[in-house]
């Protein structure tokens, strides 16, 4: 492949949000460089300023630092080969231009937006393909002194072979040979002396000395504009890797930016719409990895470390690959089980807390919730899906329906006896505990004669106002003794109105 060290990059322009696409793009430079010893290098492709969004830049590095994929170069880190905002680095580029233009690969252009969409416009009537006329390739100095003298700034176009064809290797995808008739004289400079992205991509990745370009499957078609550029300039391409393109869930089209909808459900797409939908950063990492990539036939679950030691971009596969978010479901609750109980209500803390309108301290001190905790990471997939399970904890039932009271075969009689003796029991109870409060709670039952089922519905709608919550006796333990005595008082005068509403 190559005998240098290796060095990658992702190039991001902060125009929007950070997507899966992106991350994914992110996750094969990280794991390709950390597998090699290699350097990831992060390049802000800023020189889009009619589309900039200050807010983007800010959510792409926190984007990766939730995912842990540290850079080696780039913004806050610095690095040899900077500036890394291509912003700051326009001198440069200015300067390969004139060289262009000076050498004969490149000249000035000074046809205007006007001419340029009338252009167009004749050659969508005429059904041809869509391009610049070069009209401005064979200009005079006469000529081009002329337009200079009313004013006009030029772009610069590169200039085209009239005939041939370019062969390039993918490592992904093998060799690709392109007719250059099939491509027009592209700028590489706009008028107000930023670069186009060809240019820009061109002169920084030789500059950074970039080995290896792992980039989404969309720049593919721009690769012979780029070989030019660099057979132009005199330099030798980084080897390239086009990954495979990404479908929906449905299957049948390319994932896009767009939240998608299935089966009326709207899917996030964006990295930070997944932070707040309670996915876990090692879950969706493991998810987008596997994306064109196999770890092993047998196990879509694996570290990190593991991703790192076995990961090769020549294992990628050009078929495309179907987001399934059905998987991504599966594997984040899968990772959520494995955490310890504690972590797992740290990293929970925060959607309980947002959820329920309380301090997250309020969450993560709170004496009891442990209890409930290793029951609900056995049932939520999403950390986001945690506050419903134990909003109990925390707040007063919301209002009930007091028939939901009266036990399975009971009458409202036998229903508010049972839980005036449950609620005497839980009151003198020497250890406010599970394992002795379940004993008590089954002799009771034996008395009464009634199912210990029976009973413990009962229990559940008066302390919890849920038919299904965690195990009883454990969220009774969290609710605490006073709340949850308070709480039955409620409930057997409920059971005394239905009585009383019967005897009528």
């Amino acid at each position: 492949m190559t005998h240098r060290p290796v060095r990658v990059r992702i190039a991001p322009s902060p125009t929007g949000y950070f997507h899966l696409g992106g991350a994914r793009t992110a996750i094969y430079n990280w794991l390709y460089a950390r597998h090699t010893g290699g350097r990831f290098i992060l390049r802000i492709e800023d020189t889009d300023r009619t589309r900039y969004h200050p807010e983007a830049l800010d959510d792409l590095l926190e984007s990766l630092r939730w995912l842990e994929l540290d850079w080696d170069e780039g913004p806050e880190v610095g690095g040899d080969y900077g500036p890394y905002f291509q912003s700051e680095r326009l001198p440069i580029y200015q300067e390969y231009a004139r060289k262009l233009v000076q050498e004969g690969h490149a000249y000035y252009c000074y046809c205007s937006p006007e001419r340029l969409a009338a252009l167009r416009e004749e050659q969508r009537k005429r059904k041809e393909r869509i391009g610049y006329d070069r009209h401005c390739r064979y200009l005079t100095a006469a000529q081009r002194a002329e337009y200079e003298a009313q004013g006009i700034k030029p772009v610069v176009r590169l200039k085209i072979p009239d005939e041939g064809q370019i062969t390039f290797h993918d490592v992904i995808r093998g060799e690709i040979t392109v007719d250059v008739s099939t491509l027009d004289d592209l700028v590489l400079l706009k008028s107000d002396g930023y670069p186009t992205y060809h240019l820009a991509n061109v002169i920084d990745d030789h500059l950074m000395e970039i080995t290896h370009i792992l980039r989404g499957d969309e720049w593919l078609s721009s690769v012979p504009r780029h070989l030019l550029i660099y057979q132009a300039l005199g330099w030798e391409p980084p080897i390239m890797a086009h990954l495979p393109l990404l479908l929906d869930p449905s299957g049948k089209g390319k994932m896009s930016k767009r939240k998608p909808v299935v089966n009326g459900v709207e899917y996030p797409t964006l990295i930070r719409d997944f932070r707040k939908a309670g996915y876990l950063p090692e879950a969706l990492f493991n998810f987008l990895a596997l994306l064109g990539w196999s770890y092993d036939p047998e196990n879509d679950l694996f570290t990190r470390e593991q991703a790192i030691e076995r990961f090769d971009i020549t294992d990628v596969s050009p078929k495309p690959s179907v987001v399934s978010y059905e998987k991504l479901d599966w594997m984040n609750g899968v990772y959520i089980r494995q955490l310890p109980t504690e972590e797992f209500t740290r990293r929970a803390a925060p959607f309980i807390a947002e959820a329920l309108g309380i301090a997250e301290e309020d969450v993560t001190g709170h004496a009891g919730l442990l209890a409930v905790m290793p029951d609900v990471q056995e049932r939520v997939k999403k950390l986001s899906e945690t506050a419903e399970w134990v909003d109990f904890v925390f707040k007063e039932p919301s209002e009930y329906d007091p028939k939901l009271l009266i036990g399975r075969k009971m009458t409202a009689a036998q229903s508010l006896e049972a839980l005036r003796a449950a609620r005497q029991i839980l009151a003198e109870l020497p250890e406010f505990a599970a394992e002795p409060m379940e004993a008590e709670m089954r002799a009771l039952a034996d008395r009464l004669g009634v199912k210990a089922g029976a009973l413990f519905g009962i229990l559940r709608i008066a302390v919890t106002g849920k038919k299904v919550a965690p195990p009883l006796f454990t969220s009774i333990v969290a609710v605490g003794r006073e709340r949850t005595l308070a709480r039955c008082d409620r409930a057997i005068g409920l059971l005394e109105e239905l009585v009383a509403a019967e005897s009528a």
